[in-house]
């Protein structure tokens, strides 16, 4: 049986409902620390981060030769150059990651995968993507995201005997969760899976399946309808690509990572058994949630190992490329771009590296250190890429074949700005990530003055809400005057003698996270209920976390560094450099809370949407197609080929 097709068109949701059953994905508690919670509530916890965690001899050995496999493998296997031209990773090079263990990277070893801890997965894709953007995006989207991590995380011992040993050694996974008409907001999910028996019967069609056209395994969220017998929600469950009723009916090309198999994946009639389904009816958006915390991690260490290629090619070529008497990298306006790029290449590293460490140790609560990782990760990389373009003139924009062609050294730099675009969209845009982490640093005053701007609580509630909000900030105002930050001393064991004053900087980080603390609330108090829709403000917020965050873990990175003998005094400079330029945006932030064009903003939006300012696109052709802005997605048989395309091996 299949359900009536109203049932699979996008729901009619009101904003409240939406916001309802985002809510309701939420992990409403916080059971453990968190720094980065601390930080947006005005207290720096340095005991939470610092001494920097270390990963265990063990873990240390195990990743360190696995990482020794994978270079010579990407050395002598991957063609990067091939991939880009071609649009494809070869079906010989996905066999020979299936040979040294690299699709079981994050498996534990009892189901035949390397174990390896986050902190050394993280190593391998920036290790990988550096040699190809496509093979560490599908590495990633197989264990990150695809089925491995929600079956550690929430699926029974069953369910990972049957499936984790294939997933470690031969099968590929895709997530499948955006529609053509759905992306961040999930109320509005389509796709559907009606109880029938023992299985449940899919339909909908699922857009931007990143791995779906290569994937034996799928992770598919689809709505339960609500039953006798079924709570219903959204849910999730693992689909055997191959099953009747599922077809790929295209292959979808973009702007960068060219290599990569991503698609638009139909499911009619797709019949899936109950066994499948993971965890109970209705939980699908929060293992989705779960699995990202610390499934974002990915795209930062792939923006790592971009960053980190970045600063070579900028090094060797300012080198050797003169310009009026001298190398280009002794003129000022160059000099500026290689140190923003070597110090925040070593701060990506530090936010990486520390997050990941707090990942597999688990003492922490990550779920905000993950995403701000996100956030900062794919913003800063895409703004280094686009200074080594800058740095490398004509020949940034000019392609890699091209410069060989003629003579050149095949430097693809205009290659890594089109396939790092994508991070500010992938797993969360920026926009999305700045109202997920704004929503996570301000529950605290939520959960103890939510009811009083709720206009659906009763009298009583507001009352009740009026007294505990003001005994939570009776205690917590006064803690929000003075601080450490204000004591000139304090911090002293990061200014040892020889080396650069970290100190410094970590006072001002205390004293700007008051300051932070502070304008949450006082905008709060001003906008209460409205705070919601104050996005600029809150990404602002947002991104002063962010450096704060960033400025913490590079001068906790530069400190373990100086005290294992590994280029401490060259750490301590580069985390000074980039404290310093850091300091300078977080002001430049602090001021345009106040101080920006929101509210003229909106009037401009209102008026281009009005049509008032059309006389404006005047003088123009639209080289754009026809059709509708949105594909139907219509259930039902579909009438394309099948692009399934499964790697033999």
């Amino acid at each position: 049986m299949t359900a009536p097709l109203e049932t699979n068109r996008p729901p009619k949701v009101s904003e409240q409902e939406a916001r309802r059953v985002a809510e309701a994905a939420r992990e409403q508690d916080w059971h453990k620390p968190s720094f980065a919670k601390e930080l947006f509530l005005g207290r720096f916890r340095l005991d939470l981060i610092h001494p920097h965690p270390l990963p265990a001899g063990e873990d240390t050995r195990r990743g360190e030769e696995f990482l020794h496999r994978l270079r010579a493998f990407c050395e002598s296997r991957i063609d990067g150059a091939l991939i880009e031209r071609e649009a494809r990773i070869p079906d010989e090079v996905i066999n020979g990651l299936r040979e040294i263990g690299a699709l079981g990277m994050k498996i534990d070893v009892k189901y035949g995968g390397l174990g390896l801890t986050q902190v050394y997965y993280n190593k391998a894709l920036a290790l990988v993507g550096s040699a190809s953007p496509a093979i560490g995006a599908l590495l990633s989207a197989h264990q990150s995201i695809g089925v491995p991590q929600p079956l550690k995380l929430f699926g029974t011992e069953e369910q990972k005997d049957a499936f984790l040993p294939r997933l470690a050694r031969h099968d590929i996974s895709a997530f499948l969760l955006t529609e053509p008409d759905v992306g961040s907001d999930p109320a509005r999910l389509a796709t559907t899976a009606v109880p029938d028996g023992d299985s449940y019967v899919l339909d909908g069609v699922k857009l931007w399946t990143t791995n779906g056209v290569v994937a034996d395994l799928l992770v598919v969220m689809a709505r339960v309808p609500k039953s006798e017998g079924h709570r219903g929600g959204i849910t999730a469950f693992v689909v055997e690509a191959s099953s009747e009723g599922i077809t790929v009916e295209h292959r979808n090309a973009f702007m960068g990572l060219r290599g990569l198999e991503n698609g638009v994946t139909r499911f009619h009639a797709v019949r899936v058994p109950a066994a499948n389904r993971v965890g109970p009816e209705g939980a699908g958006l929060k293992i989705a949630l779960t699995t990202l915390n610390t499934g974002r991690l990915s795209l930062p260490a792939m923006c790592v190992g971009a960053g980190k290629w970045c600063l070579k090619i900028a090094r060797e070529w300012s080198a050797a490329r003169e310009q009026w008497g001298r190398p280009v990298a002794r003129h000022e306006a160059v000099g500026a771009k290689i140190s923003f790029i070597a110090a925040t290449t070593f701060a990506l590293e530090a936010v990486l590296d520390l997050s990941s460490q707090m990942a597999d140790e688990d003492r922490n609560d990550i779920r905000i250190e993950a995403a701000l990782a996100k956030l900062y990760g794919s913003e800063m990389a895409w703004l280094i890429a686009d200074e080594l373009v800058q740095i490398r003139g004509g020949r940034g924009f000019e392609t890699a074949d091209s410069l060989a062609a003629r003579g050149e050294r095949a430097v693809p730099a205009e290659q890594i700005l089109r396939d790092l675009r994508i991070n500010r969209i992938f797993e969360g845009s920026t926009e999305i990530m700045h109202l997920l982490i704004a929503r996570e640093a301000v529950d605290a005053h939520l959960k103890v003055a939510g009811d009083l701007i709720d206009p659906e609580k009763s009298v009583g509630d507001k009352a009740r809400a009026g007294a505990q909000a003001t005994a939570f900030y009776a205690r917590w105002l006064p803690r929000l005057v003075a601080g450490p930050g204000q004591l000139p001393r304090t911090y002293g064991e990061f200014h040892p003698a020889g080396h650069a004053d970290l100190a410094t900087h970590l006072r001002f980080i205390e004293r700007s996270a008051r300051r932070l603390a502070r304008s949450t609330f006082y905008a709060m108090s001003r906008w209460q209920g409205r705070m919601e829709t104050k996005q600029g403000f809150l990404g602002r917020i947002v991104d002063i976390g962010a450096e704060l965050f960033a400025m913490s873990a590079a001068c906790v990175r530069a400190e373990l560094l100086r005290t294992t003998g590994e280029h401490g005094r060259e750490a301590y400079q580069l985390a000074d450099v980039f404290c310093r330029q850091a300091r300078i945006r977080v002001e430049e932030l602090f001021t345009r809370l106040w101080a920006n064009t929101d509210d003229i903003d909106r009037k401009v939006v209102d008026g281009v949407l009005a049509g008032r300012y059309a006389w404006l696109e005047e003088g123009i052709v639209d080289p754009g197609g026809e059709g509708p802005w949105i594909a139907d997605a219509t259930p039902g048989p579909s009438v394309h080929d099948n692009a399934h395309r499964p790697i033999p091996g």
